[in-house]
């Protein structure tokens, strides 16, 4: 009989507990889930990501951040340009990006890099082959193919291969593509084009603002660069070494003989006779 009216007294109190379980189940304190994935998120190294249009070669730029920065890993990849470029930037999917210029600039922090050297992209044995370079104006009865409209670069140097017309790109992306069947020269008299870094306008921070500066050219020393930036460390007071000092005799008034000439001018005693 104690013994079943002990068993009825363990469940009266296990029912305060959530799933009616004992007390070693339940979770020792009472933060939520979700606050603890947060937490952990947070935790989570940083990582930097760089998206890159076509043309592009960012491999100097990660060799000296992989240098200066090697706690911090960078995760660069390549996007498609036109209007696809900022995609990656304004989904969050990407930290910074390399774009062609003009694109929308609205939220974002855009820095203009340097600008690209155009070329005439023609079918293999076109007459502008036995040019080193072409000047817009003497192209003017060819026909130029529509880049955006047929896809991209990509798809519009296979129609050039084919006979179709010619094109105007960027020269490193002609060179990145390298279509067979085609060749380019250099373009005079067209409007280049321009490569910026891009960056959402609230997102700056240390880690960005080193990038930035790897970019532009900075030294891992310059005084711009976050990482240059020396540790201010609260320095603690020096001992004293000196130990204690001695202690001094205290003062013992000494009187003296007054002295007959004090208050006199010279020569004011009487000499006496000799």
């Amino acid at each position: 009989m104690a013994g079943f009216m002990d068993w009825e007294l363990a469940e009266v109190m296990l029912q305060g507990y959530p799933g009616g379980g004992y007390c070693e189940d339940v979770p020792a304190d009472n933060t939520p889930a979700a606050d603890n994935d947060a937490a952990s998120a947070e935790a989570a190294p940083r990582e930097l990501r760089i998206a890159f249009v076509p043309g592009v070669t960012p491999g100097k730029w990660i060799r000296r951040w992989e240098e200066r920065m090697p706690h911090i890993p960078l995760k660069a990849f390549m996007v498609d340009d036109g209007d696809a470029q900022l995609e990656a930037v304004r989904a969050g999917t990407a930290d910074m990006g390399f774009v062609r210029l003009p694109v929308e600039r609205e939220g974002l922090s855009v820095i203009p890099l340097y600008e690209e050297q155009p070329v005439v992209v023609a079918p293999k044995g076109h007459e502008i082959s036995v040019f080193e370079e072409v000047a817009l104006e003497d192209l003017e009865q060819e026909a130029f193919l529509d880049v955006p409209a047929l896809g991209g670069a990509g798809p519009a140097l296979e129609v050039v291969a084919a006979g179709a017309g010619l094109v105007i790109l960027p020269m490193p992306v002609a060179r990145h593509l390298n279509v067979k069947d085609t060749v380019a020269r250099r373009l005079t008299g067209a409007a280049g084009t321009e490569i910026a870094l891009v960056w959402p306008s609230d997102s700056t921070d240390e880690v960005l603002e080193e990038f930035i500066g790897i970019v532009r050219g900075r030294t891992a020393q310059s005084s711009r660069q976050p990482s240059a930036q020396p540790v201010k460390v609260k320095k603690e007071p020096k001992p004293d070494r000196r130990g204690a000092a001695p202690k001094k005799a205290p003062k013992v008034a000494q009187r003296y003989a007054p002295n007959p000439d004090k208050g006199r001018g010279r020569g004011s005693r009487k000499k006496g006779k000799r």
